[in-house]
């Protein structure tokens, strides 16, 4: 099956061809910009060291998407989420984690709302 072909850095100027939206230097500097303008300061705070050396441990423990392993699907796992949201007195104790693929935790947080919210 043929890959998408790549496109221009989405950064004003930048020359570079890349298959996401910007170009590895790009990326980090969009990143820091997003942490620091965008991202709200709340959440900044409950998403720390703490969260990233669990985030870390949960996904050695858990390694394939929980949501794909359900249909019968084996793909490995890169995000944790809260099945009950930090926002709503959720906590980081493993019952309250789910380790999922990029699409599946994109899918679960737009139907629920959690990022764009609805």
């Amino acid at each position: 099956m043929p890959y998408k072909p790549k496109r221009p850095c989405s950064h004003p100027n930048c020359p570079q061809l890349t298959e996401g939206r910007f170009c590895a230097g790009h990326a980090k500097q969009e990143a820091k910009r997003y942490e620091r303008y965008q991202r709200d300061p709340a959440t900044k705070k409950q998403y720390n060291r703490t969260w990233k050396r669990i985030r870390d441990r949960y996904i050695a423990a858990h390694p394939l998407c929980e949501q794909c392993k359900q249909h019968g699907r084996l793909t490995p796992a890169s995000e944790v989420h809260h099945i009950t949201p930090l926002s709503k007195g959720g906590d980081n104790d493993a019952s309250n984690l789910m380790a999922l693929c990029t699409p599946c935790h994109s899918e679960i947080t737009a139907r629920e709302g959690g990022r764009w919210g609805r």
